[in-house]
Order: structure tokens, then C-alpha cells, then sequence
């Protein structure tokens, strides 16, 4: 989860580095989607499987809906602070939660009750200074565009979850970039810039950091409770705090630290509560 957490802070911050010469985002989405495509093309081949799956409607709605997610978070990852654009990603239990019952007739546990008041509250926290018209480096339409992101972060999980039942996991990555490379693509339009040699391999490492990530989560999603796993994902915000402070010289207001003190404090008692409860009511 270490290895995850470096790998998508770094490419959160090479996108947020490239978007300073200008490159659009929807071209950082086609680069990212092209890396994506050849690897898991490749992954597939080695495995001996078909590229097409089984249920290609929800294959190509999990395209959809993951395409555009990213493009939401990429937006959020070039126009906020590093810290405050990762943060905002982690809100997703809320919306989960929110989907799992209307979609799934999944019961909302406490602790996950606990987990959205708390996400909600640190989020009003970071925008507040913005709503009261106070000096604020945190512009209300992007903060819309990342929980827009989060929210389809959270449509793309309950997808995959589904499709992980009768569809390999290569087949399931592969179809992220057969959607979002054409539409990308098609969306540049004449805002192409073409790329330096520098920033070429810095386009090319936004795919290879988001493999890492995935590779990092995949392995220890494999080797260890999910609940215990995902909980060490939190510190991709330090590091993506750290990284913007070095490469970008943001320093997060104290409304960014009490904000998402919140949000990741919500998001851990929806992570352990289940299990605290359980321990508490074997005790009593």
C-alpha cells in the first residue's frame, strides 16, 4: 500500500507538473489511456484470454464512467493545490455508501453513518473560506469538478465489484483505455500542444506511476484485510502534501488541514468501525 500510495501521489503530481506548459488535460487523458492500453494489451496476450470479456455492456460502462471520472480528477489535479485535490478523492466512502443503498439494498452501518457526517463536515471546513468570501486559493467550481470525480470513482467501484465476478481484472483495466483513448482523443480538438522531449516522458510516466499504484493496491488487496489495506492509502495525502510543498511551493491553509483532518478521520472509523464494534460487543 506504500508502494501504491508513492506511485499515485507522483502521478497526481506529474499531472499537475505538466499542466503547467500548457498541455490540456484531456491530452494528459489520452497519453495516460495509450500507456494504460498497451500495458494491459499486453497483460491480456500473456494471459491467453479474450480482450473482449463476457458482459461487454457493463465492460463499456465501466469505461464510461471511469473515463469520465478521471478526466474530473485531472481537472481537479491541474486548477487546486496537490493536497487539497488528493484529499477531496477520499470523500468516495460517502457516495459509495449513498449508491450501495439505492443500488445494492446495502444496510449503512454506524460507523459508516459516522464517515459521511465527518466527510461532509470536513469539506464545508475547506470551502467555507471560499463561501464567507474570504482570501482563498481554492476555487468552488473545481472543489465541484473533484467531487464529481470522487463521485464516479465510486460508481466505477460498485461496477468493477460486479464485474469481478465473471470478468478477469485485465479485461476489466483494459476496458478503461479502449473508452478513454478515442474519447479523449476526439475531444482535444485543435487545443493539441505538442510535447517536448521532456515532457513526452513525463506524459509516459503518468501511465507507468498509475500501473505502479494499481500494482501496489492489486498486491495488497491479495495479501492482507481490505479493511487494513485501504487504510494505509491515507497516506497518499502526505504524500502529495509533501510533493507540493517541494515541487510546487503550496503551503495548505489551516482550513485544508482541519478539512481533511475530518475527511480522513471519517473515512478510518468507516474503515475499523466495523470491526470496533464487533470487539466492543464481545466485550460487554
Amino acid at each position: 500500500m506504500l508502494l501504491s500510495a508513492v506511485g499515485f501521489a507522483l502521478m497526481s503530481a506529474c499531472v499537475k507538473y505538466i499542466s503547467n506548459y500548457g498541455i490540456p488535460v484531456f491530452e494528459i487523458v489520452a497519453a495516460r489511456a495509450l500507456v494504460s492500453f498497451v500495458i494491459s494489451y499486453a497483460d491480456v496476450k500473456r494471459k491467453g484470454i479474450s480482450p473482449w470479456g463476457n458482459n461487454k455492456r457493463l465492460l463499456l460502462l465501466r469505461g464510461v464512467v471511469g473515463t469520465s471520472a478521471l478526466m474530473c480528477v485531472y481537472y481537479a489535479l491541474t486548477t487546486l493545490p496537490l493536497a487539497e485535490a488528493t484529499i477531496l478523492q477520499y470523500v468516495h466512502p460517502v457516495s459509495t455508501a449513498l449508491l450501495g443503498l439505492l443500488f445494492l439494498k446495502e444496510r449503512i452501518q454506524k460507523s459508516t453513518m459516522i464517515c459521511i457526517g465527518l466527510c461532509l463536515l470536513g469539506v464545508f471546513v475547506m470551502v467555507q473560506p471560499s463561501l464567507v468570501g474570504r482570501v482563498s486559493d481554492v476555487p468552488l467550481f473545481s472543489i465541484g469538478i473533484a467531487l464529481c470525480g470522487a463521485f464516479g470513482s465510486s460508481i466505477a467501484y460498485i461496477i468493477v465489484r460486479k464485474l469481478s465476478q465473471t470478468e478477469d481484472s485485465s479485461v476489466i483495466i483494459m476496458y478503461f483505455p479502449l473508452v478513454a483513448l478515442p474519447v479523449s482523443t476526439l475531444l482535444i480538438w485543435n487545443e493539441f500542444a505538442w510535447p517536448s522531449v521532456f515532457i513526452t516522458i513525463m506524459l509516459v510516466l503518468v501511465g507507468i506511476f498509475t500501473q505502479i499504484g494499481q500494482y501496489g493496491l492489486t498486491k495488497a488487496m491479495q495479501t492482507q484485510d481490505a479493511g487494513k489495506a485501504s487504510a494505509y492509502s491515507y497516506i497518499q495525502i502526505v504524500f502529495s502534501a509533501l510533493l507540493g510543498v517541494w515541487i510546487f511551493n503550496e503551503l495548505p491553509s489551516i482550513w485544508t488541514y482541519l478539512g481533511g483532518g475530518l475527511i480522513v478521520t471519517g473515512a478510518l472509523i468507516n474503515v475499523f468501525g466495523k470491526s470496533l464494534l464487533k470487539n466492543t460487543r464481545r466485550i460487554v
